[in-house]
């Protein structure tokens, strides 16, 4: 149900290990200005970086964790089958955990929201003009194969994942990376279409793999988006052991991965093998969990963690629950609305469709009351729009007065309560008011327009993740009923799923939006009007809007921290006014059920994922068997 990476309390649609790599990769980073150019183990976007040059490790990691053992996990997502490895393209389902396999010239730490700090890098040099940024290669720098990483591999990289064989996002992502420089087998530049603070950090955060990956012994070379079953050639911490029938795979630690004694590196990726299990829905993945079968489990579903999370094994403390706080924004989570469809295109209906859900009573019965509704795309955090607008936002939207709802000139909106003294009813009542308007009138049994059309949409999910979610669906469709709206709930195989999503083929679907902590380019290839017309992209509602691409251009582009908060409000009040997506809930705690050994650090980091959090710097207090 609920998620990509989800804090929510329902699994939710993952876009694919695609699309939350390519977001990982535009963490909104950006560089600190400086006169001249220099040479820095680490950029900040603003101030300085926490860490010191010369740090020994990040404060949420032990560097004395015991290394070895066996991890083993389920579906990190819906995924129920792989059939690659290669997880920058668009067709075909990308095994679980492939990103222990790569690096990139940075990596960011999770205590910060915008700083990144050298890896396969070990200095950083920034024009002072601002249009190009240098890295230096670390010598030692390995690919799995023994192959030093050189600025050839580098380039080439980012040549083959702006090329049409990788997955369209790629392109928009690294669109204003005009190329990469071969300066010297260590020394690799990329220039810049524009001065933009972001694209120094999206340059280091760009996946590198080696020119040998998918080369054939005779010197021919599989094409990129033909790769499958051919292991990647990176220079991450692990390697690929064995896998069986798209169901498991193993990663064994590298015994030669060269970055072990970095800074950046002390204290994680402590497990001697990982491995993942894919289960064929829900109910199997958590039976499993009770079995034994794997060592942790994310619980995403607040009625399990409470009812089903449960039995003789919790109560002997073989197997422990905790709830682990974060600080991540929200992300939006939702019952995503395409705009490409004609029924949604009417801001009134889509209105009228966030009034029918009814979150107080989900919330009641549903989720024991663990939950806060979604009010911004940008909640739990500075940059989620308040009160009116200010004097800096005012200046993004006045150029498009005459095209914007005049309510996004005043607060954003509430969100629908049926608390006392609202209730359903009225909102229902306001909904049928606002379909009224539309065009849209009951008679002869349904809500008709005036072609006598009945107001008929599908709403659509995977195998995987439909026992959680169709609780929630059919409460929504009860609701809907009530104004003559009839929604059906379709269930389809999680690699069908996917496809549909790609193509833009739903009506409505429920997704997950990852959080971000300071907005970049990630946003343009979630609600850019280019964005909408691409396959595979994150504009999954189909935006298409002149003010929204002038007001992603100014966030992108912003030179100080007050310039991006004033665009990032402007957008979100824009969007919260739109009424795209139907807002889900989220909570401010990961919820993990796990195996009686497993340790983690004591100080834990501030922005981050769970499942990223387990296999990078938990360890096992005792050894583990091998794998199963």
């Amino acid at each position: 149900m609920i998620h990509r990476l989800s804090r929510v309390g329902l699994p939710v649609a993952p876009r694919s290990f695609r699309a939350r790599f390519a977001i990982a990769l535009c963490s909104a980073w950006a560089w600190l200005a400086a006169p001249q150019a220099h040479a820095v183990y680490a950029i900040a976007q603003y101030g300085e970086p926490k860490y010191p040059a010369g740090f020994k490790h990040f404060d949420y990691v032990n560097p004395d964790a015991p290394k070895g053992g066996t991890l083993v996990l389920a579906n990190p997502s819906r995924l129920t089958s792989f059939d690659k490895f290669n997880p920058f393209t668009l067709r075909g389902n990308t095994a679980p955990g492939v990103s222990v396999l790569f690096e990139s010239l940075t990596i960011g730490s999770s205590d910060e929201v915008a700083s990144a700090y050298g890896l396969l890098a070990d200095d950083i040099s920034i024009a002072s003009d601002g249009l190009s940024t240098t890295f230096h290669i670390n010598p030692r720098a390995r690919f799995s194969n023994g192959d030093p990483v050189t600025a050839d591999d580098v380039k080439f990289s980012l040549d083959t994942l702006k090329s049409p064989q990788a997955a369209p996002q790629f392109a928009s992502i690294f669109g204003e990376i005009t190329r990469a420089v071969v300066v010297d087998p260590h020394t690799i530049r990329f220039e810049f279409h524009q001065r933009n603070r972001e694209l120094p950090l999206l340059a280091g955060g760009m996946p590198v793999f080696s020119r040998k990956w998918g080369m054939k012994p005779d010197g021919s070379r599989i094409a990129f988006d033909q790769l499958a079953f051919e292991k990647p050639i990176g220079s991450g911490p692990y390697l690929i052991e064995q896998y069986d029938n798209g169901r498991t795979i193993t990663y064994r630690r590298d015994p030669n991965y060269w970055g072990a004694a970095l800074p950046v590196r002390v204290g994680t990726n402590n497990f001697e093998h990982i491995v993942y299990k894919l289960y064929s829905d829900g109910t199997a993945r958590l039976e499993a969990f009770k079995a034994g079968e794997y060592d942790a489990l994310i619980e995403y579903v607040a009625r399990n963690w409470v009812r089903r999370d449960v039995g003789k094994k919790f109560d002997s403390g073989e197997l422990i629950k905790r709830e682990f706080a974060q600080h991540n924004g929200t992300g939006m989570q939702g019952f995503m609305l395409n705009t490409r469809r004609p029924l949604f295109q009417d801001v009134r209906v889509r209105k009228a469709l966030d009034l029918a859900l009814d979150f107080q009573w989900l919330n009641r019965q549903l989720f024991f009351n663990q939950y806060t509704r979604i009010d911004s795309f940008f909640a739990n955090t500075d940059l989620q729009a308040k009160g009116l607008p200010s004097p800096g936002e005012l200046a993004l939207l006045e150029p498009w007065r005459s095209k914007l709802d005049p309510a996004v000139f005043g607060p954003p909106p509430k969100q629908p309560d049926t608390d006392l003294p609202g209730s359903l009813r009225a909102n229902l009542l306001q909904a049928r008011a606002l379909l009224q308007q539309a065009g849209w009138t009951y008679r002869d049994g349904a809500l008709r327009n005036a072609k006598g059309e009945p107001f008929r949409f599908e709403i659509l999910d995977d195998s995987g993740s439909s026992s959680s979610m169709e609780p929630i669906v059919a409460t929504f469709i009860r609701n809907l009923q009530k104004l003559g709206i009839t929604a059906t709930f379709r269930v389809s195989d999680f690699a069908v799923y996917q496809k549909r999503l790609d193509a833009f083929d739903f009506d409505t679907t429920t997704i997950r939006m990852p959080d971000v902590q300071v907005p970049g380019s990630e946003q343009i290839d979630r609600f850019g009007s280019k964005a909408a017309d691409t396959t595979g992209s994150d504009n999954m509602v189909g935006l298409k809007s002149p003010a929204v691409d002038a007001i992603l251009n100014a966030l992108v582009h912003a030179q100080t921290r007050e310039q991006l908060v004033d665009a990032t409000h402007a957008l979100d009040r824009v969007l919260m006014h739109g009424y795209y997506v139907v807002p889900h809930w989220y909570s401010a705690t990961h919820r993990v059920a796990f195996k009686r050994g497993l340790a983690w650090p004591q100080t834990l980091p501030l922005y981050y994922s769970a499942e990223g959090w387990i296999t990078s710097t938990w360890w096992y207090a005792q050894p583990q068997p091998q794998p199963r």
